[in-house]
Parts: C-alpha cells; sequence; structure tokens
C-alpha cells in the first residue's frame, strides 16, 4: 500500500481528548514515517453546553458529531474517543475500526478533605455526570446528596478545589493518562461501582468503507481489550441502545475466558440487577446478549420502563 501523504485526526479540544489524539498520532507517525500526521481540534455541542446533565440534551453523541462531520467533508481521515463517550450504535457511515489497549477502567474517589466514600459524613455533597454512578451511590450511600457535575476533567477538579463538592468520583483512566494520579484517593473496584462499557479504552472511528484508513489504524487494535469492550456495548445496546440508562458492564479475559458482568438500576438506586456470564472471548457479542436476557429475567425491563428515555 502506497504510503499516504497526510492522516489528519478530528479530537475534540479538551486536554484528555487531546492527549489521546497525541497518543494516537504518535503511533500512527511512528507506524507510518513517511505520512504527515496532523490533528484536526474541535469544540462539541457536548463540550459547549454545560449547564444541564448529559442526559438531558441528547446523550453522548453530543460528543462526537461535528467529528464525524470533518470526517464526511474530507477535512479529517479519522476520530478518536473515549470509549464510553462512544454511541451504543454507530451512526450510518462510520465504524469503530479499532480499540486500543486499556488504561485502568475503575471510578476514582477524589477529595481534598477526605479519603474515601465511607469517611463521608451524612449531607455530603459528591459530583457526578454518570447516571450510572449516581445510581450506585444512592444505592449505598443514601445518606450523601448527589449533585450534577459537567464541564472537561479539569473544569470538574476546579469545581472541586472551589468547594463546590466534598468529592467527587471521576475515571481513573483520565487522570491517569494526564499525569493526575495524585489526586486519586481511592481506586473503587468493580465490585464497589462497576465500570461504565468502554471505560480506560479509546477507540478510532473512520468512514465505513474506507479500506485504507481502516488498515492505517488496524495495527493499533488491542485484540483481548477490544473483545471485552464489544461484549460491554452489546449489554448495554441490548439494554438500552443510545438511550441514558443507569448502567455497569465490564469484561476481562480471565483464564482465557471472557468474564462479563453488568447491572441496571433506576437513578434512586432503589431497584437494581446484576448478573454475569462467562465464554469464549471470540463470542463477545453473543455474551453481551446473553447476559442481557440474563437481567431482563431477573427484571431489567420493569426498571427500563420507568426511565425517561428521548
Amino acid at each position: 500500500m502506497a504510503a499516504l501523504a497526510k492522516i489528519i485526526i478530528a479530537s475534540r479540544e479538551s486536554r484528555l481528548a487531546m492527549w489521546q489524539a497525541v497518543h494516537v498520532q504518535g503511533r500512527l507517525a511512528a507506524l507510518n514515517p513517511d505520512s504527515q500526521v496532523d490533528i484536526l481540534g474541535m469544540t462539541t455541542r457536548g463540550d459547549q453546553i454545560l449547564d444541564r446533565p448529559l442526559a438531558e440534551i441528547g446523550g453522548k453523541g453530543l460528543f462526537i458529531k461535528e467529528l464525524e462531520v470533518a470526517m464526511q467533508e474530507g477535512r479529517a481521515h479519522l476520530a478518536v474517543h473515549s470509549m464510553k463517550d462512544v454511541p451504543m450504535v454507530m451512526p450510518d457511515g462510520f465504524v469503530l475500526a479499532a480499540i486500543s489497549a486499556r488504561e485502568n477502567p475503575c471510578d476514582a474517589f477524589i477529595s481534598n478533605t477526605y479519603s474515601g466514600l465511607d469517611e463521608l459524613p451524612p449531607g455530603a455533597v459528591v459530583g457526578t455526570s454518570s447516571l450510572r454512578r449516581e445510581a450506585v451511590l444512592r444505592a449505598r450511600y443514601p445518606q450523601l446528596v448527589i449533585k450534577a457535575l459537567r464541564g472537561n476533567l479539569d473544569t470538574r477538579l476546579k469545581k472541586l478545589d472551589a468547594g463546590e463538592y466534598d468529592a467527587i468520583i471521576l475515571a481513573a483512566a483520565g487522570l491517569i493518562r494526564l499525569g493526575l494520579k495524585d489526586r486519586i484517593k481511592a481506586m473503587l473496584t468493580p465490585e464497589q461501582s462497576l465500570p461504565a462499557p468502554g471505560q480506560g479504552a479509546l477507540g478510532i472511528e473512520v468512514l465505513a468503507g474506507d479500506a485504507t484508513m481502516a488498515a492505517v489504524v488496524a495495527p493499533l487494535n488491542d485484540a483481548m481489550t477490544a473483545h471485552c469492550v464489544k461484549a460491554e456495548r452489546a449489554l448495554s445496546r441490548a439494554l438500552g441502545g443510545s438511550c441514558q440508562v443507569p448502567l455497569g458492564g465490564y469484561a476481562v479475559i480471565d483464564n482465557g475466558q471472557l468474564w462479563l458482568r453488568g447491572f441496571v438500576a433506576s437513578v434512586d438506586g432503589q431497584r437494581m440487577v446484576a448478573a454475569e456470564v462467562r465464554g469464549n472471548p471470540a463470542d463477545d457479542e453473543a455474551l453481551g446478549l446473553q447476559l442481557a436476557a440474563d437481567l431482563r429475567a431477573q427484571g431489567a425491563d420493569a426498571i427500563l420502563a420507568g426511565l425517561a428515555c428521548g
């Protein structure tokens, strides 16, 4: 295959998104020494609308729409995303061509005063942007006040430092990638807070049918991570599609088997069903569907029926 003169990566302009884009840029540049690899930074609607919860303004797709338009118009060849921000149903005309090796997938507890959730006094204010985290917190710590937290990672930390929150819960991966691991007071285990589907993994999106670009990014795919993330996304897609659902889904390869755990909850944390499955990693999406069926058998439909879905 002839070398491409230029490879352009579309990215959001937040510090974390740019770190991710630069990371992929470095890997592609090493793999394609005769190509110039550039980054097209963009601000998305998801970055601009910060005064309302994500669930109210259209969900995760708001973070990637402008990047997809740039690809359609030929201004970029690929886009780099946090996999947990990618809608479960890909828009027509686009595919995920690679899923890279995962950073720590867990949720992280950050506070300037307290060392963990169990230390927080009644009435303490905890910030999160995630319905999944909110449901878990309300179920296990009903005495806490859960308050919406929007903005990029730096903005969220500033709000904590300004005293708007006693603690906030963020994805550990972003903090680690930006060299902010020392802000983490406690790592929440999957048993304490099951991660979101795709959390900690990066996805590379290209135009469907662009075989050249698919081949360019193929070496960045990590097969084991991809199996896990595909299982998690199949679970989520089967239970909620692109709707905003308090849902956790997390898979690991354990003794050669894919071990997928999942839960669905009401936002108030009063109702929750959880289950797990194990199987061949090659059966990733089938395992996700199997777990979704198991959760439905436990009553997930009744919980989902009570959720607003735009």
